[in-house]
Parts: C-alpha cells; structure tokens; sequence
C-alpha cells in the first residue's frame, strides 16, 4: 500500500536497548498509550525509536550541517519505519531552567503581555512610547540596572564575615576567607601591610576592620613566610582580597557547587533596594494597563489575571484584540489545572509535570496539525481531577488532526486509550517484546501483561496493614504561613504511615518538604524529641551528566574498583584505586574524559550527548580495558544490570548488599553505569530510597517522599509499597505526597489540602483514616478515594 494513504505507523526490528527486533503497528490520527512495567522497553519504542527516528529525518531535511552531524547523534536502531508524520516531543526534561527561566516564558505568555503593554498600556503624560523588549527583565533595554533584572541582591556584613569577634585573624575570625594555604596566605599578606593578627578581632580599629573586609583595593606586597625546620619557603609577591570581594566573586564565577554553597552561607539575599523585587527600569514600571504594573500583572495567579483581562475598560481596538489572544493562550494552561501559577513563578521552582503540561498547553495554541505528539507520562504530579482536564486535552489534539503517542502508567489514561501497545512482560532483559498491540479490551487476553492484570481488577481492597496503625506521638504544625499556606495547622502522628492528598498547586510539598522538614531538622537535637533522624527523599537528579550514575551515587563503584585494584594483573602493573575512577585522569579515556559521551552542540536545537568516537562509550583507555575481575573489564561490569550483578558479585558482601537493596525497590532492570541523565525523576528517587535503605539504622527516621509513585507501573507500586510499610514495621514514620488512590487508600492516616490550587488552596480540608476522609464533604480527593477503598 502506498505509504501517504497507509492509515498506520509500522515499525520493523527496533532494536534499541532492551527491544528484541519488534515489529508493531500503530494507527495515525488516535491516541495510543505505550505501557509495561518500568524498564520494559515503552520509552525505548515511544522515544528512543519512533521520535528519534522523526528526529533523525528532520536533521536529513534541515542542512549540510545538521547531516554531517546525524552520525555522531546515532540513528536508532530499527530496520524501518513508514508512514511516521514529523514529532514533537513533550518529555519531562531532566534538565533545570535557568532562575531566568518562568512559566512566563515557557508558556510564551509573557511576550504577550509585553505587547500589551506596549501598545496598548497607559502611558504617563509626555512618556515616550517602549518596545516590548522594554518590558523584559531578560533584556538589557528592560532590566533594572542594579540587579540586571534578577530582582534580589545579595550582600553581606561584617557579623556574617566574622561570626566570633573574639578571635584574632590568626585563630580564624574572618570565616569566610578560604582554608588550607589560601587562607594563610592571605593572613600574611595582611600581617605584612602592617595588620595585627594577633590581637581578637573586636580590639582592631573600626576603620581597619572595614578595609580588611571591605576593601576593592588589592595591594601587592613581599611576604616573607615563616619557616618550618623542614621546609625552605622563599619570599613571594602577594596580592591582598578582601573577605568580601572573595565571597562575591566565589558565589558568581566559581564552577564548584560546593565552593558556590560555602559562600552562599555568609551572603544576605534581599529585594533589590532600587526596584523592590520587580526586576524591571522605572520607565517601564511607569506604564500600567487596568491600572497596575507589568509585575503586579505577572504576580498574580493565571485564574486571576483571565478576570482582570476579562473586566478591562474598552481601550481601542489594539487593546481588545491583544487582550483576547492573551486570553486564548490562557485557557489551555488553566484547563490543565496550572490556573494557580503566575507568570513570574520561576522554572526550577516547577516539578516536571508542571513543566510538561506547561508545554503541552503552549501546543494546544500553536494550531499545528498532522504532527505526532510523543508525551512522557503527562499525568506525573496530577490529582485525579487533573488528569480528567488532562484527557480532554489529548482529546483535543487528536481531534485537531493529530496523531498521540503517550507513555503512561495512570490506569485511567491507559483506559481512555483509542489504541493500546502493551511491552513486556518484566524489565530489562526480561522484557522488550509487544505483548498486545490492539484497542484496549484486547489486552485483557494477554495472560503474561502485568498491565492486563491491574486494568481489568475488580475493585479490590489495596494491600494495607491491618487493622490501622496506632499513631506513637505526633509532629504539630501550627500557624504555616508559607506560599499559598495561610495559618495552617497540621498534626502528622509518628509510627505509621502518613498521606498527603490535594490537587496540584494545594500546598502539599509546601507543607511537607517545607514546613515540616524545618520543624523536624530544627528540632532533632531537642531532648524528648520523639524523631531522631530525618530523611528526604526527592525526585532530582542524581548528577547532571553523563559521568554521574548509579554506581557512583550509591557507592557501590568504590568496592568494584577495590576488586579491580585487587587483581593480580592490576598489582603487577603498580595501579591504585584511581586507576579505574573514569573521574581522573590515568585510566580514562581523555578524548571524553571519561563519561563515555562527548557533547554535540546544535546551533538550532539542544545540544545532546552522543557516544564517545574513542572508546564507544566505555569511559576507559584500551589498557585499563585489559584488566580483568572474574572475566569481567570494569566497563562490562558497569554495562551489567543490577539483576546481573547481583548474581555477579553474589559472594562480595559489601556489593550485595547495595544489589539488594536495588533489586528490592524494583530497579533490577538499570545498569550500574547507566548516566544520571538517561534516569528520570522516579527512578532518581527510587536509588536514594534505596542507598537509604541499604544503611537502616534503629534510630526513629521520618522518611519524608514526594509522589514516591511517580512514573510506575501499578505493579511496579506495590514493590515500593511493600518497602515503605516495611519501615513503618521496623518502628520508623513515613510521610508521602502522593495522587496515586490506591497508596493513598493504603495509608493510615490521610491529610487533604484544598479545596482548589494557589489562593483556593492552602487549607486542610480533611484528616483522619483513609475511610473518614473518603466521607468528608467538599473533598475534591474524597471521592476517588472511596471509589479506590470500594465504598
């Protein structure tokens, strides 16, 4: 058949990662769901195969220069694909947006509002009129010039630069000064200008004191070290810094995180004094539109900015039109349950979700049609009432000419499904196959899907302990005032397992990964208090590139290079440990640097990471290559799964340990070597629970996680529940934020915030057992909660 009249997309011998050569079908103009249980192959068809197949051919189609490139990004591996339309991919980016970064502009909304204030805001008598970019803080026209549009400052001051004024410069009054020989160093120079080092800082002269902080000079004189019996140490000219010109400089241009943390420590940050926070020059903070400012406009949620829009006094035909389509590039984000946010509200403060549905709703308006939508979990981060608008959305897509390919575990977007390819049946090596590529009821067949087995229950009870657990003690919350939290008390009992429930934008991470953290970690140390540990357990990245991943975050790489290091071959040859560290240099191979990519920059997209041309990704140099544990080089042991290496190392007890306690959680399917960058937010999330789980102390912990369910196949749920339980059982108290109702039915204690997001939210609506909140009028989470205990 000819491919333009051909109705499906048909796949032939995908081979990337762990699919084993799968043919499969899948109709244009629908919307199909990609399922299977974590690791089972769905992103490596969806994404790694079908988009970056679309991907591949549109680099083909755009320039020389993007051609001579397609080779080193790598074409998937598959034999063929026809009748695949050009694809735009939605994904739950790993990467953080720069602090510059809002939903302003990531929504495009903002240059909309720019222009409205452009041409059609009210200008003071006589003012000149202001391009939009005059209304950016991202632009040099628009910034305010004492923050460069950022809107806070930082500074600093002497009882933050000296916290212990009774001591002498010698004994380290000035403690943000560098350690070891740095800050020796500068102790001479300033002995040698004449400074007494000796005396306690408070006895210096006032005068003195601010220079020796304070100071932009940086004089240069001869220091003449003391002498150490067995060193000679010569004169060397010296330049003098001052403890805050060090500090400014460190915080702004240093590349070491750490450094940055340290002098972040001694620095105030605070509204800029000349903009009061609102990042833009007095020009353009003079023109108002329905009588406020740009900023007041942008601070304000979405919901609320649509009414403002709405009851705007005609002000000519400029005005209406902008107005209205500011209006239209509204809705979408609203219906996707986002009404809450503000323009200003910045990126990294956005989970992931927020961040999709963001972008999806920004599709929504760009009116494109006959293009695949490829979109990686959207429900993520959603209440069940969310994901309702959420599939109306989709719907909407689709029926703009469309094609949607969505990779999902919610049972009730999988249920909504025009077409359904199933992978499985396990993870990893065990799974890769298309078990059922059909409409949905078909699956239902399908004895080997776990997927088939939880859409097609009956309703049936959760796994939960019973009868409910008895609280031992609780935390008291009273009077939050933080973000959309107004006054709030909360009481989380101890020694069972505690729900947070609430639509997206409600306030339960600010209640919990905020309020709560800050009351326990400032209370740890109190006598009596009931809590002797805290753990938070969150979805960001283990690393930022390639050169972090599993083995390193859990420590697990420091007892393999210990086994190599061990080897006969590797004592005869003189190596130590480092030797097989990919993170010095030695044994790597230094055309990547050891992280086995190399960054390729696209002038017109991302740059990606493609394989290293050296060493094909194997992070070592040929030699280091030669080495060998049990058959094994260090790079085939870091390509092993943990389910492998758990085999592998089955009488080392220090790695089995660490395999374990992976293997329990339900990440038997990654590779020890597989790059942070390719993990996503659960899978993060899950490798911390589990290096927490692998040094369980008696100590009473309160593990605190957010949305812990978050990209997993119910089957994949009931293996985390099984080791979240098994906490409380060992005596600890876990706290979850969490959409998913049959966790939230599981529970033994249940907190609902509400009723709505943003300023509609911030209350608790409801506390108390999963089946007493189930019952509480005006709950938006009550009513799925019962329908998920079966009452």
């Amino acid at each position: 058949m000819h491919q333009s009249t051909d109705p499906y997309v048909r796949v032939r011998g995908a081979r990337e990662h762990n699919l084993r050569g799968v043919d499969v079908d899948i109709p244009r103009d629908a919307l199909t769901v990609f399922t299977g249980v974590s690791g089972s192959g769905k992103s490596s068809l969806a994404f790694g195969t079908l988009y970056a197949e679309a991907q591949r051919r549109y680099f083909e189609s755009v320039a020389p220069y993007a051609r001579r490139l397609i080779h080193q990004i790598g074409a998937p591996k598959v034999d063929s694909v026809t009748g695949l339309p050009p694809a735009v991919s939605l994904e739950q980016r790993r990467s953080t947006p720069g602090s510059r970064s809002s939903v302003g502009t990531v929504t495009l909304l903002s240059n909309s509002l720019r222009m409205l204030y452009s041409r059609a805001g009210a200008y003071p008598p006589g003012a000149e009129r202001l391009d939009s970019d005059a209304f950016s803080p991202n632009t040099a026209v628009g910034a305010c010039p004492s923050c460069h549009g950022i809107g806070r400052i930082h500074r600093t001051d002497e009882q933050l630069l000296v916290p212990d004024p009774d001591l002498s410069i010698r004994q380290g009054a000035i403690a943000a000064w560098p350690g070891a020989w740095q800050g020796k160093n500068l102790r001479d120079i300033l002995e040698a200008l004449g400074h007494d080092v000796d005396a306690p800082w408070r006895e210096l002269p006032a005068r003195d004191r601010e220079w020796i902080l304070f100071t932009e000079e940086q004089p240069v004189v001869t220091v003449h070290p003391v002498r150490e019996a067995e060193r000679i140490q010569r004169p060397y000219q010296g330049t003098y810094m001052s403890a805050h010109r060090y500090v400014m400089r460190t915080f702004a241009d240093s590349k070491s995180a750490s450094l940055r943390a340290r002098a972040e420590k001694f620095l105030t940050d605070s509204p800029c004094p000349v903009c009061q926070g609102r990042r833009l020059r007095p020009e353009a903070l003079a023109v108002t539109f329905a009588g406020r400012t740009i900023a007041e406009l942008a601070a304000v949620p979405l919901t609320e900015l649509d009414g403002v829009l709405a009851s705007a006094p005609p002000g000519g035909e400029a005005a209406r039109v902008l107005a209205e389509d500011l209006r239209a590039r509204i809705a979408p984000v609203t219906e996707l349950g986002l009404g809450y946010l503000s323009l200003d509200r910045t990126a990294p403060s956005l989970s992931a979700g927020e961040l999709q549905r963001l972008r999806l709703a920004t599709q929504l308006k760009s009116g494109l049609f006959g293009v695949v939508y490829v979109l990686d979990e959207p429900s993520a981060g959603l209440h069940p009432a969310d994901t309702e608008a959420l599939l109306t959305v989709l719907d909407r897509l689709k029926a703009a000419g469309n094609t949607v390919f969505v990779v999902e575990h919610d049972l009730d977007v999988v249920r909504h499904a025009d077409w359904l390819v199933d992978v499985g049946p396990l993870a990893g090596e065990h799974g890769g196959r298309v078990l059922h590529s059909g409409p949905p009821a078909g699956l239902a067949d399908v004895a080997e899907s776990a997927t088939a087995r939880h859409l097609f229950a009956s309703l049936e009870s959760p796994e939960r302990p019973r009868p409910v657990r008895e609280a031992r003690g609780a935390v008291r919350l009273s009077g939050v005032d933080r973000h959309n939290l107004r006054g709030v008390t909360a009481e989380f009992p101890l020694g069972v397992f505690t729900a947070v429930t609430g639509v997206s934008g409600s306030g339960k991470s600010t209640l919990v990964g905020q309020a709560l953290a800050g009351e326990v970690a400032g209370r740890l140390a109190e006598p009596g208090f009931p809590v002797r540990r805290l753990v938070e357990v969150d979805q960001k990245p283990i690393g930022r590139t390639p050169r972090s991943n599993l083995a390193t975050y859990t420590g697990l790489f420091d007892v393999v290079r210990r086994l190599f290091t061990a080897s006969d071959e590797a004592r005869a040859r003189g190596w130590k440990a480092g030797r097989f560290s990919f993170n010095v240099p030695g044994g790597r191979c230094e055309t990547c640097q050891g992280e086995g990519f190399v960054s390729v920059e696209l002038l017109f997209l991302p740059s990606t990471y493609a394989p290293c041309p050296q060493c094909g990704g194997a992070r070592y140099n040929a030699e280091t290559l030669q080495v060998r544990y049990e058959g094994l080089s260090i790079a085939e042991v870091l390509s092993l799964t943990v389910e492998a290496a758990a085999v592998f190392f089955a009488q080392v007890p220090a790695a089995a340990r660490s395999l374990r306690a992976l293997e329990d959680i339900g990440l038997g399917y990654l590779r020890l070597g597989q790059p942070a960058t390719e993990l996503s937010g659960g899978e993060a999330q899950r490798i911390k629970l589990a290096t927490e789980l692998q040094r369980l102390r008696r100590d009473h912990t309160l593990y605190l996680l957010d949305e812990p369910t978050t990209g997993l196949h119910p089957a994949d749920v009931r293996v985390l529940l099984r080791q979240l339980h098994g906490l409380v059982e060992a005596g600890h108290s876990v706290v979850v934020v969490e959409h998913d109702m049959d966790v939230v039915a599981g529970a033994d204690w249940v907190i609902d915030l509400g009723p709505g997001g943003g300023a509609q939210g911030g209350r608790v609506i409801a506390s108390g057992t999963p089946s007493e909140v189930a019952r509480t009028p005006g709950s938006r989470t009550a009513g799925y909660l019962a329908r998920a205990l079966g009452v």
